[in-house]
């Protein structure tokens, strides 16, 4: 194998065990040495995504970009990052370090691109943080999201996601979200928050289904198997 990846991980801890454990899955390999070294920095206490966008909590780029650089140090050769919300400080990550950062943000684009062209108005499930960066709107031909007391109610439940439950109540809750999109006319539907599917498959909409956590899987490792 030959990159080493580094995953800058904690937000939240359940996303990032989810994020490997699609990793190691699509990792070819028949034994452990065909596995891809991870070095993991699993920081919960970066601080909160949602609360800095509204001005209420310390700007995340500081400690994130200070994870690189340890990850970096330890031999990592590529970056990638489970946590949608946190790329909105993407700039700060990248000017900490000399190796590549794989943004889950713009693979998604490519990808929507690529496999759903016919797309005109694609639904997003986000985080406010998320929305409030306006990450993936430019990558939306037509943005379609939840109506402002639907937005908080998906929060209330992607925060019952970080403390555990992922029970058929949160997943028929969360496949209800996203056919609120659907009815909304929504041609495709993004996971843009990497809580989403813990509880969300793509079986559960009726409309084409892009997990940001299995993009951010296969454009890292074909980064780490490119060297």
């Amino acid at each position: 194998m030959k990159g080493v990846i580094g995953i800058l991980g904690g937000m939240g801890p359940a996303a990032t065990v989810d994020f490997m454990a699609r990793l190691l899955a699509a990792t070819p390999a028949q034994r452990d040495e065909d596995h891809y070294r991870i070095l993991v920095d699993c920081n919960p206490h970066v601080p909160n995504r949602n609360r800095a966008a509204a001005g209420e909590a310390s700007p995340p780029g500081p400690v994130l970009a200070g994870m690189a650089r340890g990850l970096e140090r330890q031999g990592a050769t590529l970056l990638a990052m489970p946590c949608n919300a946190a790329h909105a400080y993407t700039a700060d990550i990248r000017a900490a370090v000399s190796i590549p950062f794989v943004s889950m943000i713009e693979e998604t684009g490519a990808a929507l691109a690529a496999r759903h062209p016919e797309a005109r108005r694609v639904g997003l499930l986000a985080v406010d943080g998320t929305l409030a960066a306006g990450l993936y709107q430019p990558y939306l031909p037509e943005p379609v999201l939840l109506p402002a007391e639907a937005q908080a109610h998906f929060m209330a439940l992607i925060y019952r996601i970080k403390a555990g439950d992922t029970s058929a109540k949160a997943r028929a809750e969360m496949a209800a979200f996203a056919a609120t999109l659907v009815d909304a006319g929504a041609q495709a539907v993004v996971a843009g928050c990497t809580e989403v599917p813990l509880v969300l498959d793509g079986g559960d909409v009726a409309a084409p289904l892009l997990s940001t956590t299995d993009i951010l899987v296969a454009a890292t490792l074909a980064l780490a198997s490119a060297g």
